[in-house]
């Protein structure tokens, strides 16, 4: 089981960002998973996460973002999209996904989750 993250890149402030998270060799819907970025200097941080299944999940959002951010499943493209609307420059980071079938919702804690992508770099300037 793999995942790989998309959708990172420049975006000026105020913009909007749709990150995607792709899974393969499993199905997706069975996962927990979360977004998760790190800034340089500062410690990673969960942003959202969803709860496995494919109807009524449960969801987090950091409070940095709740408000302006949805975490969502795409079953048919077996992808968990993140979008970030009004980005503020304390949004640039690497953002990761991560996924674990082992919790129904595994929630903020990193430890909880066994399988991780590569990071996306959010860059938000003008």
């Amino acid at each position: 089981f793999q995942l790989q993250a998309f959708g990172g890149g420049l975006v000026q402030p105020g913009g909007s960002l749709r990150l995607s998270c792709t899974a393969s060799g499993g199905r997706f819907t069975d996962y927990s998973v979360a977004w998760f970025r790190q800034a340089p200097g500062k410690e990673r941080e969960a942003v959202a996460c969803i709860s496995s299944g494919s109807g009524g999940a449960s969801t987090y959002y950091v409070d940095s973002v709740k408000g302006r951010s949805t975490i969502s499943r795409d079953t048919a493209k077996n992808t968990v999209d993140l979008q970030i609307d009004s980005l503020k420059s304390e949004d640039a980071a690497a953002y990761y996904c991560a996924a674990t079938n082992q919790w129904r919702f595994a929630g903020t804690s990193a430890s909880l989750y066994d399988t991780w992508g590569q990071g996306t770099q959010v860059t938000v300037s003008s």
